[in-house]
Formats: structure tokens, sequence, C-alpha cells
């Protein structure tokens, strides 16, 4: 519901009871082992966050109120508009903030400050819920830094039409004059998908983020940065141009490729933060204005492996294809598992997977470690494997399926599935492709 909150299914319930805010009774409760069930989890989350909201106005935790008036301050330019669109989608039962009543869709100024008087104690509890995960996410950086560990976060492109983004700057999107999307985004067909994908978000109007300096953007980026070290930048390709879809069509087919910001944007980023710490996720199509624009400002791209044993020689995904100013992955979350991949490639594409690695063809079991050698011997700066590829899992694993609405993201790794040998053969692999700290002195 925001480019800039925190998701509070994200909070450490046994966090907050070692800061007193709980009692491990509170967080009694039972989950299926293998998936997230997020009928269940998002009750749990929310009525743990209502408790600990009840004890810090009952007196719990008095020395956190500076703390929290100074949070509530620094991120006032986001988290008032946050937690009242929050307070308001409770009030109407979860509807799209489009069926609101009309004056408050059109956020005017004396039914805003009406809700707001209305809504108090549910604003104070959505600021306090959110004061708590960044509070936890620090923690969390500063462990990851403790142990010289980088932490790279994901920045989508668009942004959800139901969210507190769209509805408190309507002028950043192309909307008609009931602030419904004139246009969607997508992409037209491709490897994923037949028929494109039709995301339905909002498109953005370059023409007032440029006019604003791109100061909500620039505000969207820092605030991830707050909580990790470097960015991945979902979807580069719509900084050059992005599909726009006619509200309304069926398919993605129908779209027309709009040109987007480029350069201009990244030259007022890297004043704004001195640098562009991004990676780029430059798959699908790409054309030769977006490999110019990542080239200009010497961005890292992306390589797929499991995208790169079609048999021609010059195929980018092949490592030695790579130049060292790449990011390579194994597969990514919108991939299958890779023993999955294995199990689903054409016989031809078995084939030159064996001949690329240079020996006999083995079974799926093999596959994983084999596309993580490829990875970790390749020219690429920063080489990646989702951690099902490390625990070498199937398709029962898989994260997510593009252009499929439902039943993805609910894997769920279990403590017990972390295993030793698992992590053993990551070391050694890293130790001998001279990547790990200790080879490179990083």
């Amino acid at each position: 519901m925001s480019s800039f909150a925190g998701n509070a299914l994200l909070v450490s319930p046994e966090r907050l009871v070692s800061d007193g805010l709980l009692t491990e009774k509170d967080c009694e409760s039972r989950f299926p082992s293998d998936f997230v069930d997020y009928d269940a989890v998002i009750p749990f989350k929310a009525r743990i966050l209502q408790v600990v909201w009840k004890n810090f106005k009952s007196g719990n935790r008095v020395d956190l109120r500076a703390a929290f008036d100074e949070f509530r301050n620094k991120h006032a330019h986001w988290l008032n508009d946050y937690a009242l669109f929050r307070a308001l989608k409770a009030k109407y039962d979860g509807a799209y903030y489009l069926d609101w009543p009309e004056d408050v869709v059109q956020r005017r100024p004396e039914a805003l400050a009406a809700a707001r008087r209305e809504l108090a104690d549910e604003i104070d509890e959505v600021c306090f819920a959110q004061f708590l995960l960044f509070r936890q996410g620090d923690q969390v950086k500063t462990y990851a830094q403790s142990k010289a560990v980088r932490l790279i976060g994901d920045l989508p492109f668009f942004v959800s039409p139901d969210s507190s983004d769209v509805w408190a700057n309507p002028e950043l999107f192309l909307l008609d004059e009931h602030h419904r999307p004139r246009f969607v985004a997508g992409v037209p067909p491709d490897y994923f998908s037949a028929q494109g994908q039709l995301w339905g978000n909002p498109v953005y109007n370059w023409d007032a983020l440029r006019a604003s300096g791109y100061r909500w953007s620039i505000d969207r980026i820092s605030a991830l940065l707050a909580h990790v070290d470097a960015i991945r930048l979902d979807h580069f390709r719509g900084f050059a141009a992005a599909w726009h879809v006619p509200a309304g069509a069926p398919t993605a087919q129908t779209g027309q490729w709009v040109q987007g910001p480029g350069a201009d944007f990244f030259r007022a980023v890297s004043r704004e933060l001195g640098g562009l710490p991004f990676i780029v996720e430059d798959l699908g199509i790409i054309t030769p204005d977006v490999r110019s624009l990542r080239d200009q400002f010497q961005l890292p791209g992306t390589r797929v492996l499991q995208f790169a044993f079609d048999g021609h020689p010059d195929n980018p995904y092949l490592p030695h294809n790579f130049v060292s100013n790449t990011v390579v992955y194994t597969g990514t979350h919108d991939n299958a598992p890779t023993r999955e991949w294995y199990d689903e490639l054409p016989d031809f594409q078995r084939q030159n997977f064996w001949n690329y690695l240079k020996r006999a063809p083995g079974g799926s079991p093999d596959a994983a470690p084999g596309l993580m050698e490829l990875a970790w011997s390749s020219p690429a700066a920063l080489a990646i494997a989702p951690l099902q590829d490390v625990l070498n899992l199937g398709a029962e694993s898989r994260m997510n399926v593009p252009g499929r609405a439902a039943g993805n993201w609910g894997w769920r790794v279990r403590q017990e599935m972390l295993s030793a040998p698992a992590f053993d053969r990551l070391r050694n692999l890293t130790q001998t492709s001279n990547r790990s700290s200790a080879a490179t002195g990083a």
C-alpha cells in the first residue's frame, strides 16, 4: 500500500517480546511448516500489533516515546498520508480507495481533516507499527554490517493502483478526472507469457515528475536505501520506455511503448545521492536504447543462466559473453528452481548444458550445482543463486509464476532445511572460485 512503508508481515514477534511490548503467550499460534498461510498470518500479525499498541498506550516502554515522536517527524512526508490511508481502508472494510466517498478520493481538505480527527487513534497505531518495523530493520542492517554482509533491496518500477502512493500523489500518474488510470502497465508477449503480462499498475506522468526534480522518485529510492546497501531496479527498461496498455484492455497485447525519463532521471538521482548504487534488471525485450542507458551510467546488468542454452554461441546469457560489470543468477524469483527447470528442458538444451560444462550428462540433481559452478566461475562481478538452488530443491519450492496473480510467494524455508552439507558446498565453491572475501581482500 506504500512504496515507503514496511510490511507488517515482516515484524518479528520474538523481538517485540524481548522489547517488553509483548508476552510469549501473546505470540502463541501454529502455522503450516511448508508454506505461508497468508489467511492465517495476516490477522495474527495484525492482532499482535494491536496488542503492542495497547500495551504501549498503557505505559509499557515509555522510554520509546521520544524516539517514536522523532520517527513521525522524520517520515511525515509519507507517513501521514499512509497512516490515514490505512485507517480509511479499515473504516471502509478494505474497499479499493476509488470506491470511497468522492470527497475523500479527491482529497478535499475538509474531508481529510474530519477523517484525521475521527481516526486519530487508528492513525497513531499505524504509525507505531511502522516505527517498530523500521526499528527492527535498523537492527537487521546493523547486525549484517557487523558480519561484513551487505544487503540488496528491490525497487519495483511501478506502484500498486490501490495505494497511498497514488491516492496522495494523483498528479504523478496518468489518471482521469475521477482518479482512475487512463493506462495501465504491463509487458508485451515474451519468454514468460504468450499474451504478455497485464500488471494493471497506473503509469507515471513523467512530465510532472520531471517538473518536480523527480522529488517523489528520489525520496522513494532514499527510503529503501535506509534499509539496504544497494538496490536492484526491477523493470529497468521502463526508464527508457514502458508498455502502456489502455485501461480495460483484456490482455497486454494492445499496448504501445511510451518513452520514459531516460538519462535525465539518473543524472538527477546521482546529483542527489552522490552515486548510483543500483543493479539493473535488464531482462525481456531489451532494445538498444535500454542498453545505452545502462552503459551510459555504468550500471551492472543482469544475466540469468537458465536462458543460456538455446544453442546460439552469441547468447548473451552464456558466461563467455559476459562483461565483468554484471550480476549473474542461476535463476530468479520468476524462474523455476533449477532442478525443475532441468526436468522441463528439451533434450537438445540439456545436451547443450552438459556440453558447456564439459562433462558427461547427469540428472536433475546435478543441474543446480552445475549452474552455480558456471555462475561462480564466470567473469560476472557478483554471482547469486536462490536459496532453492543452494539447497537443490525442486518444483515444490517455486516462488513465483509471472503473469499468474494467485498462489505465489507461498514457499517457506524451514530451519532443518538449512543443512551443513549444502553450505559446506557453497563455501568450497566460493573459495575455489576466488569469490570469498579472503580471496578478494574485500
